[in-house]
């Protein structure tokens, strides 16, 4: 007897929406939601977004790129920007090398032409690899807003709107057990819907509590198939 041959998944290319829409405002985000919102209406023209990995400050750099048009700058090469018009923005800095040089000049750019810098991080300023002692005051006086860790209803809230957005609709003990089981990241809630999407296509079922267990202990285990 012959085994059956698995369906593999197509790729439909799903992608999760970073529009002002697709934002989920729980207590971990508000405040960096609030002064997102409030552009361009900012007391300080220097504001960093910093928090965890997965925390969604891609997400708000994207809803604000999207309001204010902002250029977007390489860390590692900001004097590139020299000539440009602003508002700008600097996406993931802190972890890599910065351009101290050009930041300084920029943020002094920013303040006097009464413009707008928006960064986000995994680290707070003071954490950064600066060395410029001037630069280092101008960070001091920026705006710096903390985004926490997913909490369970912000988590709970993208999960059921990744599925949606796939139009699957799963049993709330599935979100439950995900929500506890998972990493506290919206990027891996996005990569776990799209495995339990793959995985109950390929096997034909629906996305249960076991399939979401299987996968979850899969990723856990480095498993690249998921054998029920």
């Amino acid at each position: 007897m012959t085994d059956t041959p698995r369906q593999l998944p197509l790729d439909l290319g799903h992608e999760p929406g970073y529009s002002r829409d697709d934002l989920i405002v729980t207590a971990s985000n508000m405040a960096a939601v609030d002064i997102v919102d409030r552009w361009p209406e900012w007391i300080s023209p220097v504001v960093i977004l910093a928090g965890p990995t997965g925390s969604g400050k891609t997400h708000l750099a994207a809803v604000w790129k999207a309001d204010s048009d902002a250029t977007v700058i390489d860390a590692a090469h900001i004097g590139d920007a020299s000539g440009k018009s602003g508002p700008f923005l600097i996406d993931n800095i802190g972890d890599g090398p910065i351009d101290e040089a050009g930041l300084f000049h920029l943020i002094n750019t920013v303040r006097q032409s009464g413009s707008s810098l928006l960064m986000t991080s995994r680290r707070w300023p003071a954490n950064w690899p600066v060395k410029l002692p001037d630069l280092a005051s101008r960070l001091k006086a920026a705006t710096t807003v903390e985004i926490g860790e997913p909490d369970d209803m912000l988590l709970s809230g993208v999960l059921y709107k990744l599925f949606a957005d796939r139009q699957i609709a799963v049993d709330p003990n599935v979100i439950s057990f995900l929500v506890s089981h998972i990493e506290r990241s919206l990027s891996t809630a996005s990569r776990i819907v799209d495995k339990l999407d793959r995985a109950a296509l390929e096997k034909k079922s629906k996305i249960t509590r076991a399939l979401a267990a299987s996968v979850v202990t899969a990723i856990d285990e480095g498993q690249a198939t998921f054998d029920l």
